[in-house]
Protein backbone atom coordinates (compact mmCIF):
# COMPACT_ATOMS: atom_id res chain seq x y z
CA UNK A 1 0.00 0.00 0.00
CA UNK A 2 1.25 3.48 -0.40
CA UNK A 3 1.55 5.81 2.20
CA UNK A 4 -1.14 8.01 3.06
CA UNK A 5 -1.40 10.96 5.90
CA UNK A 6 -3.52 10.24 8.94
CA UNK A 7 -6.72 12.25 8.14
CA UNK A 8 -8.35 14.08 11.29
CA UNK A 9 -11.21 11.44 10.99
CA UNK A 10 -8.71 8.81 11.68
CA UNK A 11 -6.64 9.87 14.27
CA UNK A 12 -9.98 10.09 16.21
CA UNK A 13 -11.06 6.89 15.06
CA UNK A 14 -8.07 5.29 16.41
CA UNK A 15 -7.84 7.45 19.63
CA UNK A 16 -11.47 6.15 20.35
CA UNK A 17 -10.15 2.47 19.76
CA UNK A 18 -7.30 3.09 21.95
CA UNK A 19 -9.32 4.37 24.84
CA UNK A 20 -12.39 1.57 24.82
CA UNK A 21 -8.83 -0.41 24.53
CA UNK A 22 -8.00 0.49 27.44
CA UNK A 23 -10.99 0.91 29.54
CA UNK A 24 -11.69 -2.52 28.52
CA UNK A 25 -7.95 -3.78 29.80
CA UNK A 26 -7.75 -1.23 32.74
CA UNK A 27 -11.38 -0.99 34.13
CA UNK A 28 -11.42 -2.66 38.06
CA UNK A 29 -8.22 -4.36 36.64
CA UNK A 30 -7.49 -5.37 40.32
CA UNK A 31 -11.04 -7.39 40.57
CA UNK A 32 -11.03 -9.27 37.73
CA UNK A 33 -6.96 -9.66 37.05
CA UNK A 34 -6.18 -13.41 37.70
CA UNK A 35 -4.07 -14.07 40.74
CA UNK A 36 -3.74 -17.49 41.37
CA UNK A 37 -0.21 -19.74 41.79
CA UNK A 38 1.50 -19.20 38.91
CA UNK A 39 0.97 -15.34 39.27
CA UNK A 40 2.02 -15.64 43.11
CA UNK A 41 4.86 -17.82 41.70
CA UNK A 42 5.91 -14.93 39.31
CA UNK A 43 4.95 -11.76 42.89
CA UNK A 44 7.99 -14.19 44.58
CA UNK A 45 10.46 -13.84 42.02
CA UNK A 46 9.78 -10.65 40.72
CA UNK A 47 9.62 -9.18 44.97
CA UNK A 48 13.01 -11.24 45.23
CA UNK A 49 14.66 -9.22 42.25
CA UNK A 50 13.09 -5.67 42.80
CA UNK A 51 14.91 -6.41 46.59
CA UNK A 52 18.03 -6.62 44.61
CA UNK A 53 18.79 -10.46 46.68
CA UNK A 54 17.99 -12.80 43.59
CA UNK A 55 18.11 -12.98 39.90
CA UNK A 56 16.72 -16.04 38.54
CA UNK A 57 18.09 -17.72 35.58
CA UNK A 58 15.33 -19.51 35.13
CA UNK A 59 11.75 -18.65 34.21
CA UNK A 60 8.36 -20.82 35.02
CA UNK A 61 8.70 -24.39 34.03
CA UNK A 62 5.99 -25.57 31.53
CA UNK A 63 3.68 -28.23 31.53
CA UNK A 64 5.74 -30.85 30.27
CA UNK A 65 8.30 -32.09 31.95
CA UNK A 66 11.37 -30.79 33.87
CA UNK A 67 11.16 -27.82 30.99
CA UNK A 68 11.74 -24.27 31.57
CA UNK A 69 11.65 -20.97 30.05
CA UNK A 70 13.92 -18.21 30.23
CA UNK A 71 13.40 -15.23 33.07
CA UNK A 72 13.03 -11.91 30.78
CA UNK A 73 9.58 -11.55 31.59
CA UNK A 74 10.58 -11.81 34.85
CA UNK A 75 12.96 -8.67 34.59
CA UNK A 76 10.35 -7.09 32.29
CA UNK A 77 7.64 -7.41 34.41
CA UNK A 78 9.40 -6.65 38.07
CA UNK A 79 10.30 -2.45 37.76
CA UNK A 80 6.10 -2.32 37.37
CA UNK A 81 5.79 -4.45 41.02
CA UNK A 82 8.31 -1.77 42.51
CA UNK A 83 5.99 1.23 40.54
CA UNK A 84 2.86 -0.26 42.59
CA UNK A 85 5.00 -0.80 45.83
CA UNK A 86 4.98 -4.72 45.62
CA UNK A 87 0.83 -4.79 44.46
CA UNK A 88 0.57 -7.17 42.23
CA UNK A 89 -1.81 -4.85 40.66
CA UNK A 90 1.32 -3.64 38.90
CA UNK A 91 2.11 -5.97 36.34
CA UNK A 92 -1.08 -6.95 35.92
CA UNK A 93 -1.18 -3.47 34.50
CA UNK A 94 2.13 -3.18 32.75
CA UNK A 95 1.03 -6.26 30.86
CA UNK A 96 -2.43 -4.36 30.07
CA UNK A 97 -0.34 -1.35 28.54
CA UNK A 98 1.73 -3.72 26.48
CA UNK A 99 -1.90 -5.00 25.09
CA UNK A 100 -2.83 -1.67 24.71
CA UNK A 101 0.68 -1.22 22.83
CA UNK A 102 -0.62 -4.25 20.30
CA UNK A 103 -3.73 -2.95 19.25
CA UNK A 104 -1.88 0.41 18.25
CA UNK A 105 1.22 -1.29 16.28
CA UNK A 106 -1.68 -4.22 14.76
CA UNK A 107 -3.53 -0.64 13.70
CA UNK A 108 -0.14 1.19 11.98
CA UNK A 109 0.66 -1.91 10.21
CA UNK A 110 -2.30 -3.23 9.16
CA UNK A 111 -2.68 0.15 7.85
CA UNK A 112 0.01 0.05 5.85
CA UNK A 113 -0.36 -3.18 4.33
CA UNK A 114 -4.25 -2.86 3.53
CA UNK A 115 -5.21 0.72 4.04
CA UNK A 116 -7.29 3.06 6.62
CA UNK A 117 -10.61 1.36 6.72
CA UNK A 118 -9.36 -2.22 7.13
CA UNK A 119 -6.60 -1.14 9.91
CA UNK A 120 -9.25 0.63 11.93
CA UNK A 121 -11.59 -2.27 11.89
CA UNK A 122 -9.11 -4.81 12.77
CA UNK A 123 -7.61 -2.62 15.14
CA UNK A 124 -11.03 -2.13 16.83
CA UNK A 125 -11.83 -5.82 16.71
CA UNK A 126 -8.37 -6.77 18.31
CA UNK A 127 -9.51 -4.01 20.97
CA UNK A 128 -12.37 -5.86 21.91
CA UNK A 129 -11.85 -9.50 21.50
CA UNK A 130 -12.88 -11.08 24.60
CA UNK A 131 -10.22 -13.64 24.29
CA UNK A 132 -7.44 -10.96 24.06
CA UNK A 133 -9.28 -9.08 26.86
CA UNK A 134 -8.71 -12.07 29.14
CA UNK A 135 -4.87 -12.56 28.53
CA UNK A 136 -4.18 -8.45 28.41
CA UNK A 137 -5.44 -7.70 32.12
CA UNK A 138 -3.43 -10.34 34.06
CA UNK A 139 0.41 -11.12 34.23
CA UNK A 140 1.08 -14.29 33.29
CA UNK A 141 4.19 -14.76 31.09
CA UNK A 142 2.62 -16.36 27.66
CA UNK A 143 0.50 -12.85 27.75
CA UNK A 144 2.94 -10.44 26.46
CA UNK A 145 3.81 -12.73 23.45
CA UNK A 146 1.30 -11.30 21.19
CA UNK A 147 3.16 -7.97 21.23
CA UNK A 148 6.45 -9.51 20.41
CA UNK A 149 5.39 -11.95 18.12
CA UNK A 150 3.93 -9.19 16.01
CA UNK A 151 6.98 -6.94 16.33
CA UNK A 152 9.21 -9.58 15.69
CA UNK A 153 7.41 -10.27 12.21
CA UNK A 154 7.36 -6.65 11.29
CA UNK A 155 11.22 -6.34 11.54
CA UNK A 156 11.18 -9.37 9.12
CA UNK A 157 8.89 -7.85 6.87
CA UNK A 158 10.85 -4.55 6.55
CA UNK A 159 14.16 -6.92 5.83
CA UNK A 160 12.64 -8.59 2.96
CA UNK A 161 10.60 -5.77 1.55
CA UNK A 162 12.92 -2.68 1.92
CA UNK A 163 16.54 -4.37 2.89
CA UNK A 164 16.11 -2.10 6.49
CA UNK A 165 18.61 -4.52 7.93
CA UNK A 166 19.24 -2.48 11.14
CA UNK A 167 15.35 -4.29 11.98
CA UNK A 168 17.24 -7.66 12.60
CA UNK A 169 18.17 -6.35 15.83
CA UNK A 170 14.70 -5.43 17.13
CA UNK A 171 13.56 -8.83 15.50
CA UNK A 172 16.34 -10.75 17.22
CA UNK A 173 15.25 -8.68 20.72
CA UNK A 174 11.67 -9.12 19.94
CA UNK A 175 11.91 -13.35 19.32
CA UNK A 176 14.17 -13.21 22.52
CA UNK A 177 10.90 -12.64 24.71
CA UNK A 178 8.33 -14.90 22.66
CA UNK A 179 10.93 -17.93 23.34
CA UNK A 180 10.38 -16.35 26.93
CA UNK A 181 6.95 -16.24 27.55
CA UNK A 182 6.29 -20.17 25.42
CA UNK A 183 8.43 -22.03 23.37
CA UNK A 184 5.30 -22.74 21.15
CA UNK A 185 6.93 -19.25 19.64
CA UNK A 186 9.02 -21.21 17.74
CA UNK A 187 7.16 -21.79 14.77
CA UNK A 188 7.89 -18.15 14.20
CA UNK A 189 11.06 -19.32 13.22
CA UNK A 190 10.34 -20.80 9.42
CA UNK A 191 8.94 -17.42 8.48
CA UNK A 192 11.59 -15.75 9.91
CA UNK A 193 14.13 -18.06 8.20
CA UNK A 194 11.95 -18.33 4.99
CA UNK A 195 12.01 -13.81 4.31
CA UNK A 196 15.75 -13.48 5.91
CA UNK A 197 16.60 -15.90 2.68
CA UNK A 198 14.26 -14.21 0.54
CA UNK A 199 15.71 -11.08 1.24
CA UNK A 200 18.44 -9.17 -0.87
CA UNK A 201 21.60 -8.01 0.46
CA UNK A 202 22.42 -10.49 2.59
CA UNK A 203 25.85 -11.11 2.31
CA UNK A 204 26.37 -7.75 2.58
CA UNK A 205 25.01 -7.10 5.60
CA UNK A 206 27.13 -9.67 8.06
CA UNK A 207 27.26 -7.30 10.49
CA UNK A 208 23.41 -7.61 11.14
CA UNK A 209 23.26 -10.76 10.95
CA UNK A 210 26.61 -11.43 13.97
CA UNK A 211 24.90 -8.67 15.88
CA UNK A 212 21.57 -10.12 15.74
CA UNK A 213 22.80 -13.59 16.49
CA UNK A 214 24.56 -12.51 18.88
CA UNK A 215 21.50 -10.19 20.84
CA UNK A 216 19.19 -13.39 20.32
CA UNK A 217 21.90 -15.42 22.29
CA UNK A 218 22.50 -13.00 24.82
CA UNK A 219 19.05 -12.90 25.94
CA UNK A 220 18.87 -16.75 25.93
CA UNK A 221 21.84 -17.54 27.67
CA UNK A 222 20.61 -17.60 31.38
CA UNK A 223 19.13 -21.17 30.17
CA UNK A 224 22.26 -22.30 28.97
CA UNK A 225 24.30 -21.18 32.79
CA UNK A 226 21.11 -22.88 34.60
CA UNK A 227 21.55 -25.51 32.42
CA UNK A 228 25.50 -26.06 33.05
CA UNK A 229 24.84 -26.04 36.45
CA UNK A 230 22.19 -28.59 36.73
CA UNK A 231 23.40 -31.23 34.48
CA UNK A 232 21.32 -29.97 31.21
CA UNK A 233 18.17 -30.48 32.53
CA UNK A 234 16.60 -28.11 30.44
CA UNK A 235 18.47 -29.73 27.17
CA UNK A 236 17.48 -33.30 28.22
CA UNK A 237 13.41 -32.12 29.13
CA UNK A 238 13.77 -30.50 25.76
CA UNK A 239 15.17 -33.72 23.95
CA UNK A 240 13.08 -36.14 25.50
CA UNK A 241 9.96 -34.12 24.27
CA UNK A 242 10.93 -34.62 21.12
CA UNK A 243 12.49 -38.31 20.93
CA UNK A 244 9.89 -39.60 23.01
CA UNK A 245 6.80 -38.41 20.69
CA UNK A 246 3.57 -40.79 21.62
CA UNK A 247 2.24 -37.91 23.40
CA UNK A 248 3.77 -34.81 22.60
CA UNK A 249 4.61 -34.27 18.96
CA UNK A 250 4.46 -35.96 15.46
CA UNK A 251 7.18 -34.95 13.23
CA UNK A 252 5.56 -36.16 10.03
CA UNK A 253 3.66 -33.42 8.48
CA UNK A 254 1.35 -34.85 6.57
CA UNK A 255 -0.10 -35.88 10.20
CA UNK A 256 -0.80 -32.40 10.41
CA UNK A 257 -3.18 -32.17 7.93
CA UNK A 258 -6.80 -33.47 9.71
CA UNK A 259 -6.19 -30.98 12.45
CA UNK A 260 -5.89 -27.86 10.30
CA UNK A 261 -9.24 -27.34 9.83
CA UNK A 262 -10.33 -27.52 13.44
CA UNK A 263 -7.28 -25.75 14.56
CA UNK A 264 -8.25 -22.86 12.63
CA UNK A 265 -12.27 -22.99 13.27
CA UNK A 266 -11.02 -23.25 16.84
CA UNK A 267 -8.51 -20.09 16.74
CA UNK A 268 -11.38 -17.89 14.78
CA UNK A 269 -14.26 -18.21 17.41
CA UNK A 270 -11.81 -17.85 19.77
CA UNK A 271 -9.83 -14.38 18.77
CA UNK A 272 -12.32 -13.42 16.18
CA UNK A 273 -16.31 -14.55 17.13
CA UNK A 274 -16.14 -14.20 20.95
CA UNK A 275 -16.09 -17.86 21.46
CA UNK A 276 -19.35 -18.34 19.53
CA UNK A 277 -19.07 -21.00 17.69
CA UNK A 278 -21.50 -20.37 14.78
CA UNK A 279 -20.44 -16.82 14.18
CA UNK A 280 -16.85 -18.31 14.36
CA UNK A 281 -17.45 -20.93 11.55
CA UNK A 282 -18.76 -18.24 9.30
CA UNK A 283 -15.74 -16.55 9.96
CA UNK A 284 -13.36 -19.22 9.33
CA UNK A 285 -15.12 -20.47 6.48
CA UNK A 286 -15.23 -16.61 5.05
CA UNK A 287 -11.31 -16.17 5.18
CA UNK A 288 -10.34 -19.35 4.41
CA UNK A 289 -12.14 -19.18 0.97
CA UNK A 290 -11.73 -15.44 0.42
CA UNK A 291 -8.44 -16.20 0.79
CA UNK A 292 -7.68 -19.23 -1.80
CA UNK A 293 -10.15 -17.52 -4.06
CA UNK A 294 -7.43 -13.97 -4.01
CA UNK A 295 -4.59 -16.76 -4.29
CA UNK A 296 -6.23 -18.48 -7.55
CA UNK A 297 -7.03 -14.88 -9.28
CA UNK A 298 -3.23 -14.22 -8.56
CA UNK A 299 -4.35 -11.18 -5.82
CA UNK A 300 -2.61 -11.54 -2.77
CA UNK A 301 -0.41 -8.96 -2.30
CA UNK A 302 3.28 -9.47 -0.77
CA UNK A 303 1.75 -8.55 3.11
CA UNK A 304 -0.73 -11.25 2.26
CA UNK A 305 1.59 -13.76 1.73
CA UNK A 306 3.96 -12.75 4.44
CA UNK A 307 0.64 -13.48 6.63
CA UNK A 308 -0.79 -16.80 5.10
CA UNK A 309 3.03 -17.94 5.58
CA UNK A 310 2.82 -16.85 9.21
CA UNK A 311 -0.48 -18.61 9.47
CA UNK A 312 0.20 -21.38 7.42
CA UNK A 313 3.41 -22.63 9.33
CA UNK A 314 1.60 -21.66 12.63
CA UNK A 315 -0.79 -23.78 12.24
CA UNK A 316 1.12 -26.84 10.78
CA UNK A 317 2.77 -26.59 13.61
CA UNK A 318 0.16 -26.79 16.05
CA UNK A 319 -1.57 -29.45 14.33
CA UNK A 320 1.79 -31.60 15.18
CA UNK A 321 0.86 -31.12 19.01
CA UNK A 322 -0.58 -34.35 20.34
CA UNK A 323 -1.87 -32.38 23.56
CA UNK A 324 -5.04 -29.76 24.08
CA UNK A 325 -4.53 -26.28 22.78
CA UNK A 326 -5.63 -23.91 24.92
CA UNK A 327 -6.14 -20.35 23.96
CA UNK A 328 -2.86 -18.94 24.98
CA UNK A 329 -0.93 -20.84 22.65
CA UNK A 330 -1.82 -19.05 19.70
CA UNK A 331 -0.49 -16.03 21.25
CA UNK A 332 1.85 -16.01 18.95
CA UNK A 333 -0.28 -15.68 16.06
CA UNK A 334 -2.83 -13.66 17.78
CA UNK A 335 -2.10 -11.03 15.49
CA UNK A 336 -2.01 -12.86 12.20
CA UNK A 337 -5.86 -13.63 12.09
CA UNK A 338 -6.98 -10.40 12.48
CA UNK A 339 -4.22 -9.29 9.57
CA UNK A 340 -5.64 -11.56 7.41
CA UNK A 341 -8.71 -10.45 8.03
CA UNK A 342 -7.29 -6.95 7.19
CA UNK A 343 -6.42 -8.22 3.57
CA UNK A 344 -9.71 -9.69 2.93
CA UNK A 345 -11.43 -6.56 3.56
CA UNK A 346 -8.92 -4.64 1.58
CA UNK A 347 -10.04 -6.35 -1.30
CA UNK A 348 -14.06 -6.34 -0.55
CA UNK A 349 -14.03 -2.41 -0.14
CA UNK A 350 -11.64 -2.00 -3.30
CA UNK A 351 -15.49 -2.49 -5.26
CA UNK A 352 -18.45 -1.10 -4.55
CA UNK A 353 -20.79 -3.84 -4.77
CA UNK A 354 -18.30 -6.19 -2.55
CA UNK A 355 -17.88 -3.51 0.39
CA UNK A 356 -21.17 -5.03 1.38
CA UNK A 357 -20.03 -8.51 1.56
CA UNK A 358 -17.74 -7.09 3.99
CA UNK A 359 -19.95 -5.42 6.02
CA UNK A 360 -21.60 -8.75 6.65
CA UNK A 361 -18.85 -10.62 7.52
CA UNK A 362 -17.32 -8.18 10.27
CA UNK A 363 -20.69 -6.62 11.78
CA UNK A 364 -21.66 -10.58 13.48
CA UNK A 365 -17.70 -10.18 14.66
CA UNK A 366 -18.70 -6.50 16.50
CA UNK A 367 -21.75 -7.79 17.66
CA UNK A 368 -20.53 -11.66 18.91
CA UNK A 369 -17.58 -9.50 20.57
CA UNK A 370 -20.02 -7.00 22.33
CA UNK A 371 -21.94 -9.47 23.60
CA UNK A 372 -19.27 -11.92 25.32
CA UNK A 373 -17.45 -9.24 26.78
CA UNK A 374 -15.99 -10.36 29.81
CA UNK A 375 -17.43 -7.62 31.99
CA UNK A 376 -20.72 -8.78 31.35
CA UNK A 377 -19.51 -11.85 34.16
CA UNK A 378 -18.85 -10.71 37.63
CA UNK A 379 -15.52 -9.91 39.00
CA UNK A 380 -13.17 -12.72 39.96
CA UNK A 381 -12.25 -10.55 43.33
CA UNK A 382 -9.28 -13.21 43.33
CA UNK A 383 -6.54 -10.51 44.46
CA UNK A 384 -8.85 -9.44 47.31
CA UNK A 385 -9.83 -12.84 48.70
CA UNK A 386 -6.38 -14.07 48.39
CA UNK A 387 -5.56 -10.77 50.45
CA UNK A 388 -8.18 -11.56 52.88
CA UNK A 389 -6.97 -15.06 54.20
CA UNK A 390 -3.56 -14.15 53.66
CA UNK A 391 -4.40 -11.24 56.62
CA UNK A 392 -7.00 -13.80 58.31
CA UNK A 393 -4.37 -16.53 59.02
CA UNK A 394 -1.60 -14.37 60.23
CA UNK A 395 -4.08 -13.37 62.53
CA UNK A 396 -5.42 -16.07 63.82
CA UNK A 397 -2.06 -17.40 64.62
CA UNK A 398 -1.32 -15.09 66.88
CA UNK A 399 1.84 -14.79 65.50
CA UNK A 400 3.54 -17.74 66.35
CA UNK A 401 5.17 -20.26 63.48
CA UNK A 402 2.63 -22.02 61.09
CA UNK A 403 2.94 -24.36 58.24
CA UNK A 404 0.47 -24.01 55.35
CA UNK A 405 -1.10 -26.76 52.85
CA UNK A 406 -3.50 -25.66 50.05
CA UNK A 407 -6.33 -28.34 48.97
CA UNK A 408 -7.35 -27.68 45.14
CA UNK A 409 -8.05 -28.47 42.36
CA UNK A 410 -5.95 -26.59 39.80
CA UNK A 411 -4.09 -24.32 42.26
CA UNK A 412 -1.11 -24.15 44.42
CA UNK A 413 -0.52 -21.70 47.63
CA UNK A 414 2.23 -19.04 46.00
CA UNK A 415 -0.60 -16.65 45.66
CA UNK A 416 -1.61 -17.02 50.00
CA UNK A 417 2.48 -16.97 50.54
CA UNK A 418 3.16 -14.09 48.58
CA UNK A 419 1.00 -12.23 50.77
CA UNK A 420 2.07 -13.60 53.95
CA UNK A 421 5.76 -12.78 52.63
CA UNK A 422 4.91 -9.41 52.18
CA UNK A 423 3.23 -8.93 55.60
CA UNK A 424 6.16 -10.54 57.37
CA UNK A 425 4.06 -13.61 58.45
CA UNK A 426 5.51 -16.00 60.68
CA UNK A 427 5.25 -18.88 57.64
CA UNK A 428 7.43 -22.04 57.51
CA UNK A 429 7.39 -24.31 54.86
CA UNK A 430 7.94 -27.79 56.99
CA UNK A 431 11.36 -28.27 54.88
CA UNK A 432 12.11 -25.33 57.32
CA UNK A 433 10.55 -25.78 60.25
CA UNK A 434 7.64 -28.18 61.57
CA UNK A 435 5.72 -26.03 63.99
CA UNK A 436 2.70 -26.36 66.29
CA UNK A 437 -0.15 -25.26 63.64
CA UNK A 438 -1.01 -26.29 60.11
CA UNK A 439 -3.64 -23.82 58.33
CA UNK A 440 -4.86 -25.68 55.71
CA UNK A 441 -6.79 -23.95 52.49
CA UNK A 442 -9.49 -25.63 51.43
CA UNK A 443 -10.73 -24.17 47.43
CA UNK A 444 -12.48 -27.64 46.49
CA UNK A 445 -15.53 -28.54 47.96
CA UNK A 446 -14.67 -31.93 49.36
CA UNK A 447 -12.23 -30.86 52.27
CA UNK A 448 -11.01 -33.56 54.46
CA UNK A 449 -7.65 -32.80 55.58
CA UNK A 450 -7.11 -35.34 58.03
CA UNK A 451 -5.37 -38.07 56.56
CA UNK A 452 -4.81 -36.28 53.30
CA UNK A 453 -1.92 -37.54 51.15
CA UNK A 454 -0.61 -34.41 50.15
CA UNK A 455 2.91 -33.73 51.33
CA UNK A 456 2.89 -30.77 53.35
CA UNK A 457 -0.15 -32.45 55.31
CA UNK A 458 1.03 -35.75 55.39
CA UNK A 459 4.67 -34.87 56.73
CA UNK A 460 2.93 -32.37 59.35
CA UNK A 461 1.99 -35.85 61.37
CA UNK A 462 -0.84 -37.24 63.06
CA UNK A 463 -3.45 -34.19 63.72
CA UNK A 464 -6.38 -32.89 64.66
CA UNK A 465 -8.70 -30.21 62.98
CA UNK A 466 -8.60 -27.46 65.69
CA UNK A 467 -10.45 -24.55 64.18
CA UNK A 468 -12.54 -24.00 61.25
CA UNK A 469 -13.66 -21.16 59.71
CA UNK A 470 -15.62 -20.45 56.24
CA UNK A 471 -15.44 -17.19 53.90
CA UNK A 472 -18.66 -15.93 52.29
CA UNK A 473 -17.63 -17.13 48.80
CA UNK A 474 -17.07 -20.81 50.05
CA UNK A 475 -13.19 -21.54 50.94
CA UNK A 476 -12.66 -23.09 54.40
CA UNK A 477 -9.69 -22.55 56.26
CA UNK A 478 -8.86 -25.14 58.96
CA UNK A 479 -6.56 -24.97 61.74
CA UNK A 480 -4.69 -28.46 62.65
CA UNK A 481 -2.52 -29.19 65.59
CA UNK A 482 -0.76 -32.27 66.23
CA UNK A 483 -2.70 -35.18 67.96
CA UNK A 484 -0.94 -36.34 70.66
Amino acid sequence: MEKTSITRLEKIAIISILLLGAFLRLYKIDQYMTFLGDEGRDALVMKGIVALKHFPAIGPGTSIGNMYLGPLYYYLAAPSLALFNLSPVGPAVFVALLGLLTVALLWWISRSWFGRWPGLTVSALYALSPTVIIYSRSSWNPNIMAFFALLTMYGVWNIWRFSRWRWLIISAVSFAFVLNSHYLGFLLLPTILLFLFLSSDKKSNKKYWLMGFGILILLMSPLVIFDLRHGWQNYSSMKTFFTDRQTTVNFKVYKAVPNLWPIWQDMATSLLAGKNSLVGKWAAFGLFDLAILYAIRRRLSPAAWFVISWLGFGLIGLGLYKQHIYDHYYGFIFPAIFLLLGFVLNQLFQKTKLAFMGILLVLPLFFVSLQNNPFRNSPNNQLARTIEIANFIKSQSQNSPFNLALLAKNNYDASYRYFMQLNDAPYYTIHDKLTDQLFVICEQSDCEPINNPLWEIAAFGWSKIDQEWTFPWGVKVLRLVHNI
